[in-house]
């Protein structure tokens, strides 16, 4: 018998229009929505929640969305921010698990059985990932977790925003059978009403239509809408990523600017990075420093040495020469990060998956 999968499904919470009003303050608690120009022919990309109240959603025209709302504020997305923090929250998961399956930059399919021991503990880890979310980026999120990605999926949407839904095997069969069908993950607004058509509301009348009847009405479609009213999903999560680098990066406490200080705090980080280089049996000859000041301008500075190293000292002595490449000592700092990469491969040719390691 296959191992029962524990996969969890984090989907952010208006991730772009949350990070609008993250960083603006005068956009908190107001409809947002992020997209082209409603003087024009934009779309709305994504709104937030006090947004979507009015009934304005995604792929929306920007003239209809501010029909609907004229209070509505318009903002012009940043791509390259929102880049940045979807990459920010990656490393997040792969201090969890190497089975990470971005689908989006908002979310993402995890698969934590080999580090989870039941569905109490899967529990437990998807709270620590969106709390870790919430302390490292100020943005919120929701998470499913069940046994398949189609569950975890519907699960991560349950109970937005800020929400988690934990389906267990024992509770599967009477959460799909109550589960509105356009709740189902596939069943788009054209879909929904040709179910509604045949007298299908749930998933309770979608199983009793029979596996059938829906390949008559929806071919290969059928097929799957009828496994997941039964609780089937046999697709895995699937990770082609290659490991690239090791690295380590620490909020501070408080900004500081006190190089002493920072070469200290830094010292701490390569000896970490040492321990888990030597563990790992890897050596990399590309040395990178993050420096994230207090205003937020995030700024990296490299080295590429011609023998590969993991020697803590080695590594510190390079970062004092990438330092003087920045401001730290003037700018008040409120992120440090080392990483090693451009890695040597070992005996057997083995790759590695990119990690950033807690300290």
């Amino acid at each position: 018998m296959d191992e029962l999968r524990q996969i969890i499904h984090i989907d952010m919470d208006a991730f772009y229009a949350s990070i609008e009003q993250r960083d603006n303050p005068k956009l908190r608690g107001k409809p947002v929505a992020v997209g082209g120009d409603p003087k024009g022919r934009g779309v709305v990309m994504t709104c937030s929640y006090e947004a979507r109240k009015y009934g304005i959603h995604s792929a929306m025209p920007a003239k209809k969305a501010l029909t609907l709302c004229p209070q509505v504020v318009f903002v012009r997305p940043r791509f390259y921010v929102y880049i940045e923090i979807s990459n920010h929250i990656k490393e997040i998961f792969y201090q969890y698990t190497d089975l990470v399956q971005p689908m989006s930059l908002d979310e993402a399919y995890l698969d934590i059985t080999e580090i989870s021991n039941d569905f109490t503990s899967a529990k437990l880890i998807a709270e620590e990932i969106l709390f870790e979310i919430y302390k490292q980026t100020k943005l919120t999120a929701s998470a499913g977790i069940s046994f398949n990605k189609f569950l975890a999926k519907v699960g991560s949407d349950y109970n937005k925003p800020n929400g988690l839904t934990l389906i267990t095997p024992e509770n599967a069969d009477e959460f799909i059978d109550r589960l509105p069908i356009g709740k189902f993950f596939g069943v788009g607004k054209v879909t929904e009403k040709k179910m509604i058509e045949l007298g299908i509301h749930t998933g309770a009348d979608l199983k009793n239509f029979g596996l059938k009847n829906l390949k008559r009405h929806f071919g290969k479609s059928g097929e799957y809408f009828y496994n997941c009213a039964i609780g089937i999903d046999a697709r895995t999560v699937s990770s082609h990523w290659s490991r690239k680098s090791l690295g380590m990066q620490r909020t501070l406490g408080k900004d500081i600017d006190n190089k002493e200080e920072i070469i200290s705090f830094l010292e701490k980080i390569a000896l970490k990075i040492e321990e888990h280089l030597k563990d790992k049996k890897l050596k990399g000859k590309t040395i990178t420093l993050k420096v994230r000041y207090y205003n937020f301008h995030t700024l990296t500075r490299s080295i590429t040495l011609k023998e590969a190293v993991d020697n803590g000292k080695i590594i510190i002595e390079n970062i004092k020469k990438l330092l003087d490449k920045t401001e730290v000592g003037k700018k008040k700092v409120r992120l440090l990060g080392i990483t090693i990469s451009n890695f040597i491969r070992n005996q057997y040719g083995v790759k590695y998956k990119q990690s950033m390691l807690k300290i």
